[in-house]
């Protein structure tokens, strides 16, 4: 059974740092690229960060390039995610899954590897 655990989310003030951590089990860690998604009350799902656990190449959406920084550990099988410099429209519910890249936008690569949320709330 594919599970994807993230935590780390928290209240944190506008300029606060976050880090998210995703514990995967259930399948080959290292054949996926792995990455972030939130999604915010009424917005879209946005494709946040992917990462390629196989030679570390990382992409990241415009909104958060800069800021935020993707990392895995392969031994671990753990995606994170460091979140400086952190915005109010930041705020949303962070899932973990696996992803890839295509036409310049970061997606899901499939339902079955999408993982609970965890909330992170950016005070003004």
């Amino acid at each position: 059974e594919v599970q994807l655990q993230a935590s780390g989310g928290g209240l944190v003030q506008a300029g606060g740092s976050l880090r998210l951590s995703c514990a995967a089990s259930g399948f080959t860690f290292d054949d996926y690229a792995m990455g972030w998604f939130r999604q915010a009350p009424g917005k879209e799902r946005e494709g946040v960060s992917c990462i390629s656990t196989s030679d570390g190449s990382a992409y990241y959406a415009a909104s958060v390039k800069g800021r935020f920084t993707i990392s895995s550990d392969n031994a671990k099988n753990t995606v994170y995610l460091r979140m400086n410099s952190l915005k109010p429209e930041d705020t949303a519910i962070y899932h973990c899954a696996a992803c890839y890249y295509s036409d310049f936008t970061i997606k899901v690569r499939g339902v079955d590897y999408w993982g609970k949320g965890t909330q992170v709330t950016v005070s003004s």
